[in-house]
Parts: structure tokens; C-alpha cells; sequence
């Protein structure tokens, strides 16, 4: 059971760094770090299965971080799309000196 858990986790860690290297969209590479999430989180509840109960815990801990980097990102995201009518990454250089 912990091997196949792993694996999923590490199939859908593995979608989500693809998605995040090679999509240019600020919301597909949004929702492709909240894939990478969720397969940190399969992973702490596979482990906690067999070293104890603090895996669930931190399993809140990241959810409580996602919400609140959901919110945050998706404000910072609608307020570049407002100043540059875009999405795109490589349509902007906001944090480049």
C-alpha cells in the first residue's frame, strides 16, 4: 500500500513540475504548484499510516498554506492580467531589475 501511494504521489508531483516548466500561463502553473501539493500531502498520509499520526498534521499545516497561497496568488494574478491584459509569462518582466 505505502509503495503504490508512492508512486501515485510521485507520478502526480512529477505532472505538476512539467506543467510548471513548461506552461507559459500564470494559472496553469497556479494549479500545477497546487498538483505538487496534493502529492506532498498523499505522501504524508502514506507515511503516517506507518511512522504515526503527525503526517495528517502537517497534511492541515499545507492545506492552510495553499489556501492561503491560493488566495493570495490568484489576487497578485488578476492584478497583473488588470496591468498587462495577459497571463503570459513571457509577456512580462514585473520582478527582473
Amino acid at each position: 500500500m505505502l509503495a503504490e501511494s508512492l508512486v501515485v504521489a510521485g507520478m502526480i508531483f512529477v505532472v505538476g513540475t512539467l506543467g510548471v516548466i513548461v506552461r507559459r500561463n500564470v494559472i496553469i502553473m497556479f494549479l500545477c504548484i497546487e498538483l505538487q501539493l496534493n502529492a506532498v500531502n498523499l505522501t504524508f498520509v502514506a507515511f503516517s499510516r506507518y511512522v504515526g499520526i503527525e503526517g495528517q498534521v502537517f497534511v492541515f499545516f499545507v492545506i492552510a498554506v495553499a489556501a492561503a497561497e491560493a488566495a493570495v496568488g490568484l489576487a497578485i494574478i488578476i492584478s497583473i492580467f488588470r496591468h498587462y491584459e495577459t497571463v503570459d509569462v513571457s509577456n512580462f518582466n514585473l520582478l527582473k531589475w
